[in-house]
């Protein structure tokens, strides 16, 4: 039997985006998986006309579930997209955002490794969308060695394949509004030795519309970030 793949991608205020996005990423469960893949979409209270886009869309593209919530931040929205992949019996899970900084193009090479690994994860060697976020991200990867002892390429790229057990074995450790939640699954993948393999993929600067996270939300996201490392990493000892 052909296997399950469930695309998630979380969207705030996207407009600009979203058409494009889904152009992009909707072949992609057409042609790989089961009659049962999806590409879900999750608006995250969006105050323009992603939602509205997306129902649009969606009467006219079967496997296109448009969904709506509260606003709840990028990472709650994820791990809701995740825990509707895992309830609507997806064997895969892909992970990826609606800014168009990704290709989709790219998928494929995921897609053909999945036999041999748990989980494979985009690692972006260059970044369109700038030195500072580089920056942070190589902050990132130097707490997670230091905290959980972990060396990982990139700890939060939004381009990954993950079997679907595989994230349900972990999700119930985050809060569900956890902010950084591909971070902390890709260190609980590594800490684990569970089979990850990283694969370099392309990052392209945005284009349209607005970053809703700029470097101050980035540096507050940081600060708070080391604390619930550390819990963790405790919880991980317990």
């Amino acid at each position: 039997m052909m296997d399950c793949l469930y695309i998630v991608i979380p969207a705030y205020n996207e407009s600009e985006n979203i058409l494009e996005v889904i152009n992009g990423w909707y072949p992609i469960v057409e042609k790989v998986g089961n009659e049962d893949s999806r590409l879900v979409v999750i608006d995250d209270g969006s105050k323009d006309d992603t939602y509205k886009i997306l129902k649009l869309l969606a009467a006219d593209y079967n496997k296109l579930i448009a969904l709506t919530k509260p606003n709840s931040g990028h990472g709650g929205t994820v791990l809701y997209g995740y825990r509707y992949a895992i309830e609507h019996g997806a064997d895969w899970v892909f992970q990826t955002d609606s800014d168009g900084q990704t290709n989709p193009d790219e998928f494929d090479g995921f897609w053909e490794k999945r036999h041999e690994y748990d989980a494979i994860l985009g690692n972006r060697e260059e970044r369109g969308d700038g030195k500072d976020r580089k920056f942070i991200e190589n902050v990132v990867c130097a707490l997670l060695l230091w905290i959980f002892g972990v060396r990982v390429k990139d700890a939060n790229a939004p381009f990954r394949l993950m079997k679907s057990e595989l994230v349900d074995k972990y999700i119930g450790k985050l809060p569900k509004d956890f902010n950084i939640p591909n971070i902390m699954f890709t260190t609980y993948f590594v800490y684990n030795n569970e089979k990850v393999l990283f694969l370099p993929i392309s990052f392209k600067p945005r284009e349209k519309g607005t970053n809703s996270i700029n470097f101050k939300k980035i540096v507050k996201i940081g600060i708070k970030a080391v604390g619930d490392f550390r819990k963790l990493r405790r919880e991980i000892d317990d």
